[in-house]
């Protein structure tokens, strides 16, 4: 077997408009790509590096550059490296040269069903409830998310839901809600048919979610990364959101998924905003989700060559040329 090389790097990739939660703002998804070469073979990884979980682009950048020189299967990874942005690289781009070193699907590599086309959610930038509501009503989805920030998202949730009644809604609070006011807004979701609220309360200060009569499906995000969390989120949350971000790669992303419902809690699928290298390989992990997320390459200006192909809110598997 020819030895392996791996290489890193950052890209910058401009968003159609800033894309704005309850931490902020960007115009930009800046990403980190990994190549891992064998031979004639290449594998490709993407990631997005979070400040929220105290990560940066040259931070990740240097954890991956300081493992390189030895490690020669994924396998090596959770040995080397904390689940995050880095371990999500690597792992996803050793995927990816296997399944062309093999000439089999990644999907069948892990044991999946192939995947299958599945319907989005597109995210609605946090902004004035009626902003909100005018690119709701433009954007036709059937599957809308709305992120939230706390004061005004009563009168944001009324006003989506006036301007498309026919669309399905999620929302997300980027942990933005207070313990307070949360028996209030839940009620607002449900009058708005709401199908679940997304980490309405900062992780490690949602514990009174366990003392509400949860009226509207409650997932945890920033509360869950890995199998590990699973067991501080009981009685908490009805459904986790699986990033590869969060759960260090396509591996882990397996197994929380697998130990989730094997507890009972329902999955969304989501990821980062990042190009369709990063979104493919959680594809292959959609077909079997409550809810997909995977919207970020329609937020992009333009996309990396070839790209996951969209037709409106469905998105498609992606080609072996891509990843996988």
């Amino acid at each position: 077997m020819p030895p392996v090389t791996i290489e890193a790097r950052s890209e910058n990739w401009p968003l159609k408009e800033a894309f704005t939660i309850a931490r902020g703002s960007k115009t930009e998804a800046h990403v980190v790509v990994v190549h891992v070469r064998a031979g004639d073979y290449v594998g490709r990884g993407e990631a997005v590096p979070y400040t929220r979980y105290g990560e940066t682009v040259a931070g990740v950048l240097d954890q991956i550059r300081s493992i390189a020189p030895g490690l020669s299967t994924h396998s090596e990874l959770a040995g080397l490296l904390k689940p995050g942005a880095a371990r999500n690289a690597l792992d996803c781009a050793f995927w990816d040269l296997e399944s062309k070193r093999s000439g089999l699907p990644a999907a069948q590599l892990a044991g999946l069903p192939p995947p299958v086309p599945t319907v989005t959610a597109f995210t609605l930038s946090l902004d004035s409830p009626q902003a909100m509501a005018q690119k709701a009503a433009a954007a036709g989805y059937p599957l809308l998310k709305l992120k939230l920030g706390g004061p005004g998202d009563e009168m944001r949730i009324r006003a989506v839901r006036d301007a498309r009644p026919d669309a399905r809604l999620l929302i997300d609070a980027n942990e933005a809600w207070r313990a307070d006011l949360l028996p209030r807004l839940m009620e607002v979701a449900a009058e708005c048919a709401v199908e679940m609220i997304e980490q309405p309360l900062p992780a490690g200060g949602d514990r009174v979610l366990g003392c509400l009569e949860r009226v509207v499906p409650v997932c945890a995000d920033e509360s869950v990364h890995t199998v590990g969390d699973l067991a501080h989120l009981e009685g908490l949350y009805d459904a986790v959101n699986v990033k590869l971000d969060k759960t260090g790669g396509l591996t882990g992303a397996i197994a929380l998924v697998k130990e989730a419902r094997r507890r009972g809690l329902k999955v969304m699928i989501g990821s980062m905003v990042a190009t369709s290298l990063a979104v493919a390989p959680a594809m292959l992990l959609a077909s079997d989700a409550d809810w997909v997320d995977l919207d970020g390459p329609l937020l992009l200006a333009r996309d990396r060559q070839p790209a996951l192909r969209f037709d409106n809110a469905i998105i498609y598997p992606p080609e072996r040329e891509l990843w996988g």
